[in-house]
């Protein structure tokens, strides 16, 4: 029977390793980059969705026998279009034309010049369908969120209607051509400085300048930050009347030769307490100041003025009734070329207190102790998170956000632009429509200020920053006992106008190459164009409370946009209890929020299914939840659960691609036994005839099929630390093909004990690989999966050779144990000869040749010398990659032993590098000389 659909290249293969050190890498861009245009949490990396996207619409060489006949020429075809994919998973060419044109040609060539489109239901922070048009496909996304929604409207709905358009504000300088959405950028720019200047006229005389001391050379200097430590009453009944700080750290800069702290200055007479600016310090005043008021963790302090115990159930009772206040105890100023720290000045005190904002956000804050610490401290509304000051400037933005679109279409029309009262909502393209779009993106920067300007920010006093920390450095609002209040006019981080530039910059490189659209819509009941090629992202069982995070953001972007989208601003609050994520306090505990993250995931999955085209396979990224990942390992309760939903919705598991996007560096923690941050499943529609089959037959299935496929993964140098996750693609593939996999009580068997049985059949795959290696190695093996490099009994590891057919001399001749003194022990890589030749071994040893590689790999890297001991393994080189394989899940997963397991996996992660260097040396035997071929 012949196969109905053309396999694509990711059912086959994909260039993991590029893609996971470009996602990798690609955290560490911050200017220009779509993540910095709004805040979203857990995004995917946009080059793993652009290689992900690219592999799912081409053909794999093997769907193409009549142009490539054997299998020499598809891996060479392959190669082809992992290059292609190589050059396009790199940050420097995400607006590179010439990269992206090529990338674009594939997949025409593969769909037949009639492109599909592409929607991700859960579209989120809008990553899949970002790259989707970057590509060339009409891009779809959808959300429930209203705060998702216009993230996806302003990366991927707004920027084609205004597409290679000039700017229309006053002034603009001459240039030739505008490319993209360069021109509107440039408009958010200019609009953007002009709020700021308005503003400055309105509220300016709230963030007054302070005179500098002597040290820092005198003058008036514009403020950076003001530092605030929450108070309460003192807990001494002598002393209730004083309020007393609660300050987690009275450190300013720890940078060395430039310390500087906030010395408290108490007078128990006058039941006073000032503060003091001290540079320098001893070891021990500095260690005194980082831990501020505090007497352990969590909410406990002491008293400054009594010593008296201040506990979390004083400081919860206190802020509840309303009695938590704040004093002054630092400003931060701009100096010459270094921060200025000066003591807190009444005068400005008393100017940030007698700020009195119209408006405060009241939507309460969520009872969710997990992601919400601040609600048993009193402050129990998103409006109370700011203080009195940065809500007046929250709301004066806000205003001008306003304003600002007025002045836009104005100026619109006199530059000439079409006057068409037609808004953005309904398609428009005119000048109304564009005044509304660039309000959208000045709201974002509004958004950008509420995240650096609430009461939960804090100041970094590390060395390298000494700066305003944003109010989200995880998922989650934490309480915060000293504050930061940042200035919106200075010229440090979280500025207004920094701000600003963020979201200019990471417009201006917006690449809408097709047309995009973005709609606020469950993902259960969502209808999808025809011929549709999902890709998406959904939530992930119980990691993140997305609807209630973003509530910090939606009651900003309401006021400011609800204008220009009232239909998707016209609620109090995101939507709550449609969510699919696994949110035990909102559904009255662990089982009931299990139970309708799986119905309703299992709905959205089966409309995918359902919709979806026939012709492309299906890609569903899955985020693993670490913790619970360390307890359970690869069948994970989340994992299980999610994976169990897309098989009963109807979809084959036919592919699990591992992606480390978290990595600084793979050679470290790739080691360790953890899974792979994300893993993209690869899903096509499950065959309507399946059969149903009994355990016993499945794992006969597994055992017939899932070696090759093993094979296949280590031949393409998947890296040991990612074997686990890659390999359920082909165990999952056997498992949801069938219509259901009965145990021998005639129950369905989970998802859960299907993984483990996956597992089981790679641990004896590995373990079976050491029946092909040589006796000694053999040998080796097992020693040291017993004693690892440490000692053991001579009569042990005797009765261990022989079973072997070989004597513990042997090894030891082979130059791969010591023995002496009845014990027996492991040469460490260390310990081996320096000037070792494998051609001249007369006892040569794969265990040798992997060990001498290893040093070589962890001396050198991918290096000459390292190349040439490759080559000169030569025939050994494939059993030396397997028993890499075969260390690195004893070191990992039986000895725990991360340091020994990364060096395994390391050397495979840049095995296919090394080979190719290796193939370009020539040994010229005449006078034994290697050279580099070139």
């Amino acid at each position: 029977m012949t196969q109905p659909y053309k396999k694509k290249l990711i059912e086959v293969a994909i260039p993991l390793e590029a893609i996971n050190a470009a996602s990798a890498r690609e955290k560490s861009i911050r200017h220009g980059h779509p993540s910095t245009l709004h805040l979203w949490w857990a995004r995917r990396p946009l080059a793993a969705c652009r290689a992900v996207l690219f592999a799912q619409l081409v053909d794999d060489p093997s769907s193409l026998p009549d142009q490539f006949p054997t299998p020499e020429a598809q891996e060479a075809e392959r190669k082809r279009l992992f290059a292609i994919i190589e050059d396009l998973v790199k940050w420097e060419n995400s607006t590179n034309e010439e990269v992206l044109e090529r990338a674009r040609a594939e997949i025409r060539r593969s769909c037949g010049d009639e492109l599909p489109p592409v929607y991700d239901p859960f579209s989120g922070g809008g990553s899949i369908p970002l790259e989707a048009q970057r590509l060339g496909l009409p891009a779809y996304g959808s959300d429930l969120n209203p705060v998702a929604v216009m993230i996806g409207k302003a990366m991927i709905e707004i920027p084609p209607k205004f597409k290679d358009m000039p700017p229309i504000h006053p002034g603009i300088k001459e240039r030739s051509f505008y490319r993209n959405a360069e021109g509107l950028a440039e408009d958010v720019k200019y609009y953007g400085e002009w709020m700021r200047e308005k503003a400055w006229e309105r509220i300016g005389h709230l963030y007054p300048q302070v005179d500098l001391p002597k040290e820092y050379g005198g003058g008036k200097a514009t403020v950076i930050a003001w530092i605030w430590a929450r108070t309460v009453p003192s807990p001494d009944p002598a002393f209730a009347d004083v309020q007393v700080p609660i300050a987690s750290s009275f450190l300013l800069s720890s940078k060395a030769g430039r310390e500087a702290w906030v010395e408290p200055v108490v007078d128990r007479h006058a039941k006073t307490i000032s503060y003091r600016i001290r540079q320098g310090g001893t070891k021990a005043e500095l260690a005194a100041a980082k831990e501020g008021t505090k007497a352990g963790r969590g909410a406990n302090f002491r008293c400054i003025i009594s010593d008296t115990a201040i506990t979390p159930d004083y400081v919860k009772a206190k802020g509840k009734a309303g009695q938590m206040g704040q004093t002054l105890i630092a400003i931060v100023a701009e100096g010459n070329r270094s921060r200025a720290y000066v003591e807190p000045k009444a005068d400005h005190a008393e100017l940030a207190l007698s700020a009195k904002p119209e408006w405060s956000p009241e939507t309460p804050l969520p009872n969710d102790p997990r992601n919400f610490w601040t609600v048993d401290y009193g402050l129990d509304t998103f409006g109370k998170l700011f203080t009195d000051r940065q809500l007046v400037a929250l709301n004066t933005f806000s205003d001008l956000v306003h304003e600002a679109r007025a002045q836009v279409q104005a100026d619109a029309r006199a530059a000439g632009m079409n006057p068409d009262e037609t808004p953005l909502r309904d398609t428009g393209k005119g000048a109304k429509a564009y005044a509304e779009a660039v309000s959208v993106y000045l709201a974002f920067a509004l958004n950008r200020s509420a995240d650096r300007g609430s009461s939960i920010c804090t100041w970094d006093s590390s060395p390298k920053m000494e700066a305003l920390r944003n109010t989200f450095g995880r998922q989650a609002i934490p309480m915060t006992w000293d504050f930061a209040e940042g200035n919106p006019f200075s010229k440090a981080s979280g500025n207004f106008l920094n701000n600003v530039d963020w979201v200019h910059k990471s417009v201006q490189l917006l690449v809408p190459a097709a047309a995009g659209f973005e709609a606020q819509h469950d993902a259960q009941t969502v209808q999808y164009p025809a011929n549709t090629v999902i890709s998406s992202d959904p939530p992930y069982y119980d990691n993140i409370g997305y609807a209630d995070l973003s509530d910090f953001f939606f009651c900003w972007m309401k006021p400011a946009i609800r204008p220009v989208f009232g239909d998707i601003f016209g609620v109090l609050a995101t939507p709550k209890s449609e969510e699919l994520v696994a949110t035990p306090y909102r559904h009255g505990g662990k089982e009931a929020a299990e139970t309708f993250f799986l119905d309703g995931m299992g709905k959205a999955i089966a409309n995918m299914a359902q919709q979806s085209s026939d012709q492309f396979p299906a890609s569903i990224y899955y985020a693993f939840k670490q913790s619970e990942v360390a307890q359970e390992g690869i069948s994970s309760t989340g994992w299980a659960t999610f994976l169990q939903a897309v098989v009963e919705a109807g979809y084959a598991v036919v592919g699990t691609w591992p992606m480390r996007t978290e990595m600084a560096n793979r050679m470290i923690a790739s080691g360790t036994n953890a899974l792979a941050n994300s893993v993209v499943l690869v899903c096509r529609k499950k065959d309507a005839s399946a059969e149903v089959i009994t355990r016993a037959e499945f794992i006969r299935a597994l055992k017939r099929e899932l070696p090759p496929a093993i094979a296949e993964l280590q031949a393409a140098n998947i890296a040991p630390a990612d074997m686990p996750q890659s390999a359920i693609g082909p165990g999952m593939g056997v498992f949801s093909r069938y219509k259901a996999v009965l145990e021998s009580d005639d129950s369905p068997m989970s998802v859960k004990t299907a993984l483990q049985l996956i597992n089981r059949e790679l641990d004896e795959y590995l373990g079976g690989i050491e029946g092909e290696f040589d006796s000694e190695t053999r040998f080796a093996i097992t020693w040291f999966q017993q004693n690892g490099n440490g000692k053991g009994d001579y009569g042990v590891a005797d009765n261990l050779a022989r079973a072997r057919g070989i004597s513990v001399e042997s090894v030891k001749h082979a130059g791969i144990v010591e023995s002496a003194a009845g014990k027996v022990r492991i040469l460490t890589r260390d310990e081996l000869a320096e000037d070792w030749e494998p051609e001249s071994d007369g006892h040569l040893t794969v265990w040798e040749c992997l060990q001498h590689l290893v040093k070589a790999h962890e001396r050198d890297g991918i290096s000459h010398d390292t190349a040439v001991l490759l080559k000169k393994i030569g025939s050994q080189a494939e059993a030396v990659k397997d028993l890499a394989y075969c260390l690195y899940d004893i070191s990992a997963n039986k000895r725990k032993d991360a340091k020994e397991a990364t060096a395994y996996n390391a050397l495979i992660a840049d095995w296919a590098e090394l080979t190719k260097a290796a193939a370009g040396i020539h040994d010229t035997s005449g006078d034994r000389q290697i050279r580099m071929g070139f």
